[in-house]
């Protein structure tokens, strides 16, 4: 049995990611250029197709997720305070995996937009601070439920954070920003960090923004790519199993769904 795969131990179910279920992730993205990155490598070596929509090129979004098996939506420069009408329209369209309790996962942005539908804040930290680089990551009781193990260090690119909403299960925390992933509802999680990093993200970010580097708190680019020889492996562990447990199937120590 594999246990990174089953966050409960020995015995308990497993969650499978594979093709049984045909219908792709409805993948968001913020800029023309972003890819998924590692998290689209991981679904589609699975066999899970993507779907894959821009609304900041006026692409639509879907009115139901009936014929996806999940969604994700990722990072991006914008804030989730920003004004425009593309970020109102996606924060608006956020009621449909949680009134539908369809697999959703927010990264980064995408995790500050679902916390601010849900009512929550999004601010910057209170002295200016950055999060640019590997900084800590410890999970919370809460947090081994749905995977036992997570890394603890972490890659992050951001200067905002999301205060944890009302009804929200605190999955793992932070040091500078306390609310590093939560779940709400039964298939709805939220996560600041970028476990979906590929090296070639790694030199593409750390070079065209690399002004982000200078401001409090960020490390210099030479630690971002020290840090992911050290901390890596068990990022990519954690992300196999959390996106298996969030838009995989469900199975038995047998094998059976």
């Amino acid at each position: 049995m594999n246990e990174a795969a089953s966050p409960h131990g020995l015995g308990a179910p497993e969650y499978v990611l594979d093709a049984a279920d045909a219908r792709p992730v409805l993948v968001v993205l913020h800029q023309e250029n972003s890819t998924p990155g590692r998290v689209g490598q991981v679904l589609q070596r699975h066999g899970v197709g993507l779907d894959i929509r821009r609304p900041v090129l006026g692409q639509d979004l879907p009115e139901t997720l009936d014929e996806h098996r999940g969604a994700i939506v990722f990072g991006g420069p914008p804030s989730a305070n920003d004004p425009h009408d593309y970020i109102k329209t996606e924060l608006d369209w956020m009621k449909v995996p949680l009134e539908e309790e369809r697999p959703f996962l927010g990264i980064c942005l995408g995790a500050q937009m679902l916390a601010k539908h849900l009512g929550a804040d999004v601010k910057s930290h209170p002295e200016g601070l950055a999060e640019i680089g590997y900084y800590p990551l410890r999970s919370t009781p809460e947090g081994r439920q749905i995977v036992r193990n997570w890394p603890q260090m972490i890659y992050q690119w951001h200067r905002e954070g999301f205060e944890l909403p009302r009804g929200a299960r605190l999955l793992a925390e932070g040091d500078w920003y306390p609310n590093q992933a939560f779940q709400y509802g039964p298939a709805a999680y939220g996560v600041q960090f970028h476990a979906e990093l590929t090296l070639a993200m790694m030199y593409r970010w750390t070079t065209k923004g690399h002004e982000r580097l200078a401001l409090p708190g960020a490390q210099a680019r030479r630690t971002h790519f020290s840090g992911r020889g050290i901390y890596d492996a068990p990022v990519l562990r954690w992300l196999e199993t959390f996106l298996a447990r969030t838009f995989g199937r469900r199975v038995d120590s047998a094998g059976n769904s």
